[in-house]
């Protein structure tokens, strides 16, 4: 090899390591100017992961770990966010509140945020006590018969009663929701109305299950039947027997009566004495209750039934002591 060949030779060797120096000096250069960063992840199970990336958006570096944010989750910062500089990721579960109102944005009920958590305002509960009226009840006294007082005369006037009743109230927006009674008091018991009557002397109406058609009786306005003194005795004695703790219970004895002389066809006092059916035909307590030996609310019940008022539509009754389900009046339980 002559000389011309070895300069060549050494001219070519200098290009070429210059060109390698050059090559790894700007690959150098890129790397410097190539941002690595490590980003830590947390699940929304509470699993931990690091990730190192070049990425700074929030989406892309879960897309790029194959990391897929389900409907009830969010994340934080947000998918279209930038990392922030704490390189941190934060994947979790949304509330209940966050889920219904994006499932009402998505319907595109137009409605506003304040609306919307207006019905996840906190419930407030309170005891509360109110002063209820207990309205008093007006009782019938009838005089003797061809007596010359007037025929309505108010012997003593009713006044309503006061009763503490105490409620568990729920609150919601200064609305109520929910009213629960928890007890009741009376706090002033009600005084009866007595109105003293003069009822009209007719004769009888003739009846197969009258026991004389020409006796005297009180007649009833609107009533369908009529009955003697002694009748309406007896059934005020047999009503008591069965309940005379309160108008009401005595008002359920002979309604039970009533609505099946309706369905028969019969009446009242004819339902009383079948046999295996009310007191009458069972013991004779009923007996020591004759001659007006009950109160005047069981008359004026007996009274009003005869007049067309009910409370129930039931045609049988036990004791409620007996165990039998229905609805409970004054002791008994009707059905």
């Amino acid at each position: 090899m002559n000389k011309k060949d070895s300069a060549s030779i050494s001219i070519l060797k200098i290009i070429g390591i210059s060109l390698i120096i050059i090559l790894i000096c700007g690959v150098s250069v890129m790397a410097t100017e190539i941002d690595f960063r490590t980003v830590k992840i947390t699940m929304s199970n509470g699993y931990e992961m690091t990730v190192i990336t070049t990425k700074t958006n929030v989406a892309e570096i879960l897309e790029d770990n194959s990391i897929i944010v389900e409907d009830d989750e969010r994340v934080t910062p947000t998918l279209d966010e930038e990392i922030s500089d704490n390189n941190e990721i934060k994947i979790t579960n949304k509330s209940e509140q966050e889920i219904q109102i994006a499932k009402i944005s998505e319907s595109g009920i137009e409605t506003t945020l304040d609306e919307i958590l207006k019905s996840y305002s906190p419930i407030i509960e309170k005891i509360v006590v109110e002063q209820e009226t207990i309205p008093f009840e007006t009782i019938t006294k009838d005089v003797a018969q061809g007596a010359t007082d007037t025929k309505n005369k108010v012997i003593k006037q009713g006044e309503d009663g006061i009763k503490e009743v105490t409620y568990k109230v729920k609150y919601q927006n200064d609305i109520e929701i929910e009213k629960i009674k928890l007890s009741e008091k009376v706090v002033k018991e009600p005084v009866d109305k007595i109105v003293q009557i003069q009822r009209n002397v007719v004769t009888s109406r003739s009846s197969s299950n009258r026991t004389s058609s020409t006796a005297t009786t009180s007649s009833y306005v609107g009533a369908k039947w009529s009955y003697t003194s002694n009748e309406l005795d007896l059934m005020c004695a047999i009503t008591a027997q069965e309940c005379g703790s309160s108008y009401n219970g005595a008002l359920a004895v002979i309604t039970t009566a009533c609505n099946r002389a309706e369905s028969r066809g019969t009446d009242p006092l004819t339902e009383y004495k079948r046999t295996g059916q009310f007191c009458y035909s069972i013991d004779s307590h009923w007996k020591k209750r004759l001659n007006g030996n009950y109160s005047a609310s069981v008359f004026q019940a007996v009274i009003d039934a005869l007049n067309g008022k009910r409370n129930h539509n039931y045609f049988s009754f036990r004791s409620a002591s007996s165990g039998a389900s229905g609805v409970n009046i004054g002791g008994n339980v009707y059905f």
